[in-house]
């Protein structure tokens, strides 16, 4: 299935650290300073992706600082001049006209570089305070669903008409359009049943979470089949937390130094557990196995030497991955290790079996 591009994205720091929030090594730091130093080293590094998840309470402790995503993205778009930018979005937070409006001012703002994640909601606080409401997981993604078919028609430049349980839409156009796209790309995460259907019917990009190689095989192979109507085929995406070192033991070392820590974060996951809808599917497969990082972390295999890591990126994208959207700790340093290290071992990977694949051709 691996015919896309090879792309690598790095979660942007919005609340915090991503593994544990009593590191020594990376003392916690949610600001736009840090945030925007981040990506623009990112984009210098050769990055070709970032994630801006959203947030309007700090998902993990409510009195730590949480960036807003819409604001920042915006400003990103502006400094940057490559790399993708992705700002996540809860349907629920924003009405569709408004929401579709925003993306496509960023979308201009950065070149035709933007592109907006779908997240129906599973940290409770942020709607029920807000006197918003936290509706059932599959009503959750009912609306979800309406939502995004009002922004995706409006991004496209579509005068609209529209009549649903939830929204009301009449006659409405927004200008500009893209002036570089038909429309800002659309992700969309989740694993449930209602979330694949979401993303076949209305993603460009689906976002796993991480997990292990058979895993998410099984999970490509699902929604790869389903119905698109006349849209292109759906392409994946995948989260997960590095680990990378000169040797399998020094990678262990350092990822039990992690887990360690990340253990000290106990009452802090209790509180955002009891946040949580159980029928997440998301906090389901983190339960499965030991790991750090969000979105399922670590538990994609990434954890070992160089070689061993490059190695397992192509087996995901050999699976169909496109895009691997990475977490680190310390950030910083591991971005830059990560990108000096293990991607040029990847792309020589790819170089080396194209090339056998071409000599044996001439056969």
């Amino acid at each position: 299935m691996a015919t896309a591009p090879l792309r690598f994205g790095i979660w942007a720091l919005v609340h915090g650290p991503r593994a544990a929030h009593q590191d020594p090594e990376e003392p916690y730091d949610a600001s736009w300073e840090r945030n925007r130093d981040l990506i623009l080293a990112a984009e210098e590094l050769g990055y070709d992706s970032t994630l801006i998840a959203q947030h309007t309470i700090n998902p993990h402790q409510e009195d730590l600082d949480q960036l807003e995503a819409w604001s920042a993205a915006a400003a990103i778009a502006a400094l940057t001049k490559r790399i993708e930018i992705i700002a996540a979005i809860k349907p629920y937070l924003y009405h569709p006209v408004v929401l579709a409006k925003l993306a496509l001012g960023i979308e201009n703002i950065s070149g035709g570089r933007f592109a907006i994640n779908l997240v129906n909601a599973w940290n409770r606080p942020e709607l029920e305070k807000a006197g918003i409401g936290f509706p059932d997981h599959d009503a959750r993604y009912a609306y979800g669903r309406e939502w995004i078919s009002v922004v995706s028609r409006l991004m496209e430049g579509e005068r609209l008409n529209y009549a649903g349980e939830h929204f009301n839409v009449t006659d409405y156009a927004l200008r500009p359009t893209s002036l570089y796209r038909k429309r800002p790309a659309i992700y969309v995460g989740g694993e449930s049943e209602p979330a694949r259907g979401l993303v076949a019917g209305h993603g460009d990009v689906w976002f796993i979470n991480g997990q292990p190689l058979e895993d998410v095989a099984g999970l490509i192979a699902d929604v790869a089949v389903r119905p698109r109507d006349a849209a292109p085929p759906l392409r994946f995406g995948l989260s997960a937390f590095v680990v990378a070192r000169e040797t399998r033991e020094l990678a262990q070392a350092a990822y039990e130094r992690l887990l360690s820590l990340a253990a000290k974060d106990a009452p802090m996951k209790a509180i955002q557990k009891q946040n949580t809808d159980p029928e997440v599917v998301m906090m389901q497969t983190m339960q499965k196995t030991p790991r750090v990082g969000s979105n399922g972390g670590t538990a994609a295999g990434l954890v070992g030497s160089y070689d061993e890591v490059a190695e397992r990126i192509e087996a995901f994208h050999a699976a169909g991955i496109e895009l691997f959207m990475l977490q680190f700790q310390p950030f910083e340093a591991e971005m830059r290790r990560f990108a000096l290290e293990v991607i040029p071992r990847v792309r020589a990977r790819r170089s080396a079996k194209a090339a056998d694949g071409w000599a044996r051709s001439l056969g």
